[in-house]
């Protein structure tokens, strides 16, 4: 073989070894430009962020070594200047893995949930340390789990509990009615259907005179600084007022009556003032 031959051979293998490593190169960069499918799970973070998040902020038992940047509410409502000025004092408790679980995309029939979030008012019925207590212990019976996302204690401390990307068990066997319609999700072929799967559990402890009771129908009522604590965590989510309720108009049982002696009027007005419509929502609406 000439070396004009060799060579000639040689450049040939040069070119389709070439070509091949452009063509894979070219493969690789039109494979980076298909849009990625949003898996479920990313799905259900960007929904359950319309609840109220848990807020470190300044208090007197934060640590100074752990810096929060406050969050900035996007979309309906954003905070007011008397929201950042108020700060409750918080704690964080760890609720036992069988007292909630994660939120479901689809029912026990396979049928895709897309229902709105909601946010569930209660109270404790005996001392918030009580229930804390009776969360943070293990539950195998599943009837008898059961927690919050989120309790106020009577000095107005927010204590959280369940993340809000998880599902509380805070009402069992109930169902939301909206203008809608009826809503409601069954997740346990063995229980009854509930809001659970798309609601935000918040109580309130009840204070002394209230306690041991679950069929008393009035007691002195909530602290102002309950009140306030309570307007504070939910101006930070994005559920509309009519969308806001209690355990006793979510009940299907007919035994739960809480938060009695709740003023939700003065509720409402506390939360107006520390969120509002954001002004590119209602340009937006208009």
């Amino acid at each position: 073989m000439s070396f004009r031959e060799w060579a000639t051979r040689v450049l040939l293998i040069s070119l389709v070894f070439t070509a091949l490593s452009v063509a894979l190169l070219i493969g690789k960069i039109n494979q980076a430009k298909i849009p990625q499918t949003t898996s479920s799970n990313q799905e259900m973070t960007t929904a359950w962020s319309e609840y109220p998040q848990v807020k470190l902020q300044s208090s007197k038992n934060q640590s100074a070594k752990s810096p929060v940047i406050p969050r900035q509410n996007v979309g309906r409502y954003r905070t007011t200047e008397a929201f950042a000025k108020y700060q409750p004092r918080y704690e964080i408790a760890r609720v036992d893995p069988s007292n909630y679980g994660d939120r479901y995309t689809q029912d026990i029939y396979g049928v895709t949930l897309t229902n709105p979030a909601i946010i569930v008012l209660h109270e404790t019925g005996y001392s918030a340390d009580s229930a804390v207590n009776f969360f943070q212990t293990p539950h195998e019976d599943e009837s008898v789990q059961a927690s919050y996302h989120s309790l106020i204690k009577l000095d107005g401390t927010v204590v959280y509990l369940v993340p809000p990307e998880k599902r509380a068990f805070g009402a069992a066997n109930s169902v939301f009615e909206s203008f809608n319609g009826v809503e409601t999700v069954q997740t346990n072929p063995n229980l009854a259907p509930s809001v659970n799967n798309f609601a935000y559990h918040v109580s309130l402890e009840t204070p002394p005179d209230g306690r041991g009771d679950n069929y008393i129908k009035a007691h002195s009522g909530y602290t102002e600084a309950q009140y306030h604590s309570l307007a504070w965590l939910i101006a930070q989510s994005q559920v509309p007022e009519d969308r806001i309720t209690t355990h006793q108009q979510v009940d299907r049982s007919g035994q739960k009556v809480d938060p009695v002696s709740f003023d939700f009027d003065k509720f409402l007005v506390l939360l107006n003032t520390y969120r509002q419509i954001s002004p590119v929502y209602r340009a937006q609406s208009n």
